[in-house]
């Protein structure tokens, strides 16, 4: 939960900075101190809000499983998988040479 009173000063800034591997100038840290302040007061208001406790809803519609059943059937067998191809040698399909 947020802090009501949380603030960021320069030191700890710089120090989050510094962990995150960013080079900020003290010019960069003068600009970015409000904002990150006013950023955590925007939080704290939302951290007082009363809120009831429903389902939480990731997903707009209720999601389905849309394949079919997976059912065994009976396999071809390697003769009729290579009846349809004249590309076949030893019992195999037969591809183009890759190796020279």
């Amino acid at each position: 939960m947020f802090l009501a009173n949380a603030r960021v000063n320069a030191e700890t800034l710089k120090r989050v900075a510094r962990n995150a591997r960013l080079n900020l100038s003290d010019d960069e840290v003068r600009e970015f101190l409000p904002q990150l302040n006013e950023v955590l007061e925007k939080f704290s208001v939302l951290g007082k809000m009363k809120v009831e406790k429903v389902k939480p809803s990731f997903q707009p519609v209720e999601l389905s499983n849309v394949l079919r059943e997976d059912n065994a059937l009976e396999c071809l067998t390697q003769e009729e998988a290579l009846s349809n191809t004249k590309h076949k040698k030893y019992g195999y399909f037969r591809g183009p040479k890759i190796i020279q």
